[in-house]
């Protein structure tokens, strides 16, 4: 047997403790056969083979984001972004940018507002938006994608008034005067106008996701665990694998609505293939840190009238659990606060009986609040924190938030890692950018608690072989090694020899799927 395709004259980091660096690859048939020198691996070429020479570029094991959006992030691009936006003033010229160019009466979206980045340091609110734009709707998503301001046409095609009561898992913010409510929508409360806004049909849907796939292989993921919003997403996914137009390997977090379904129907986790695989469900606890809406045991600091809310209660969610593990479903449970933390370590903990081998691979989605005690708990469940290590750089106002006792309790990964606690690394895009490149920067040239950075191997292993196990996949995945997938990323620097605080600036040169190069940027 020759090789199909060989990757020459390379710096291969394998992330295979058995063999860390080599030269060189043969691929056959999408998988890797050989790993060694330019010597050993050129024995590999017949007449047909491809030889790719990397002119001593560091070739990695592809990198798999374990916790992304991506139907909204393709959707989002075709939107108004607001990152890096700083003053509600410099919104609302977007806004009548966008405005200008729609007919009345259409919904202008967008996302990506950050208050604590705006001068005003508050909220937008509806009669900011009103000023530019009375006749259309307006909806903008906070870019933690928790909270939502909406203009006065929004709020009245869907119905949300001075009378209207806020879901339970909800908040509508009220002028103190008026009770008018000021456009500002928490949690569910949300809904009430995103449940009104037109739904993409398919078409749209597919051309997102497929945009959405190729900005993802641009940043030299060959693996996502896609996060579904709805069924239409996992027909487009498929309706992409049988056009040959799936770019890169898909595991499925569906919603906890469709986990009846398809337990129904007699699936379970690892239903699939090596392209399109059905994963966990995802569940929903509380909110974000940055809207004040994740759940904590103790007040805000910079807000001491709230803890945040809990989206579930501690029964609902002790059933939802029990009802994944019975079915076969691995658990992602979003959980941020200590509060929501604890209410899902309880939760496993009734589940499951105390077992510490987590044969079903349970996540904790951000686990972002963590304490010596939690993190004890964590360990003895052997749960997988699902982590978004550049949380740490875009939350820059943790300490206001959360006071310095519990911000020192804040990301701990360096803590996680050494209490045995594997740790995945996802950007939750398109709240933050769907870069790893950034993830292993932030995780390694960490200046707030500069003592919980990681070294630049371990990671580099958060994005490989650490999310490989997550989906049940570290047999085929996660390092370059005889036997695995094909799934590289060629980069422009070496991120084991650089200074940790320019891994930043690395870009991605070449990524392969399977053996078929899916992105180059020479074309």
């Amino acid at each position: 047997m020759l090789a199909d395709l060989i990757v020459i004259n390379g710096n291969v980091i394998t992330m295979n403790p058995s063999q860390p660096i080599a030269q060189a690859v043969a691929i056959n048939a999408g998988r890797v056969v050989a790993v060694g020198s330019d010597t050993e691996i050129k024995q590999w070429i017949g007449k047909t083979t491809k030889i790719v020479d990397l002119r001593g570029k560091p070739l990695v094991p592809g990198f798999t984001d374990t916790h992304v959006h991506m139907a909204d992030f393709g959707l989002s691009l075709n939107r108004i972004s607001f990152r890096g936006v700083t003053s509600i003033k410099d919104m609302q010229k977007l806004l009548l940018e966008k405005v200008s160019k729609s007919p009345k009466g259409k919904w202008i979206l967008g996302r990506g507002w950050d208050q604590e980045c705006f001068r005003e340091k508050r909220y937008p609110t509806r009669w900011d938006l009103d000023k530019v734009s009375p006749d259309n709707p307006v909806a903008f998503t906070r870019v933690c994608g928790h909270i939502g301001v909406a203009n006065s046409k929004a709020l009245e095609i869907a119905g949300v008034s001075e009378k209207t009561r806020a879901p339970s898992t909800g908040q509508i913010d009220r002028d103190p005067k008026s009770g008018e409510p000021t456009g500002i929508l928490k949690e569910a409360a949300y809904d009430l106008v995103l449940s009104s806004v037109p739904k993409p049909n398919e078409d749209e849907l597919t051309e997102a996701c497929f945009l959405a796939c190729e900005k993802a292989v641009e940043a030299g993921l060959t693996s996502v665990h896609w996060i579904v919003g709805n069924a239409m997403e996992i027909r487009v996914l498929q309706k992409l694998k049988k056009q040959g137009k799936l770019l890169l390997r898909v595991y499925l977090l569906i919603p906890a609505a469709l986990l009846r379904f398809y337990a129904k129907a007699g699936l379970c986790t690892g239903f699939g293939d090596d392209m399109l695989r059905l994963g966990g469900v995802k569940i929903f606890v509380d909110g974000s840190l940055g809207g004040r809406t994740a759940a904590l045991e103790k007040p805000y600091s910079d807000e001491k009238r709230t803890s945040g809310m809990l989206c579930l209660s501690p029964e609902e969610l002790t059933k939802m659990v029990n009802a994944a593990q019975s079915a076969g479903f691995q658990a992602c449970v979003h959980a941020i606060g200590d509060k929501a933390i604890a209410t899902v370590l309880n939760a496993f903990e009734s589940t499951s009986r105390g077992n510490s081998d987590n044969p079903w691979r349970h996540r904790i989605e951000h686990a972002s609040v963590l304490n010596e005690q939690l993190i004890k708990r964590l360990r003895n469940l052997g749960l997988i924190a699902s982590v978004q290590p550049h949380f740490i750089v875009s939350d820059f106002w943790v300490e206001a938030r959360l006071g310095s006792a519990r911000a020192k309790w804040t990301h701990p990964f360096k803590t996680l890692i050494e209490n045995d606690i594997l740790i995945t690394g996802g950007s939750d895009c398109p709240v933050e950018l769907i870069n790893p490149l950034l993830g292993v920067y932030a995780l390694a040239a960490r200046e707030s608690l500069p003592e919980q950075r990681v070294s630049v191997e371990e990671a580099l292993k958060v994005y490989t072989l650490n999310a490989a196990y997550a989906s049940f996949e570290e047999n085929v995945k996660g390092s370059i090694e005889p036997g695995k997938l094909a799934d590289f990323a060629v980069l422009s620097h070496n991120p084991l020899t650089v200074n940790p605080k320019k891994i930043k600036n690395i870009h991605v040169e070449m990524t392969i799927v399977g053996g078929k190069t899916v992105f180059s940027k020479e074309n």
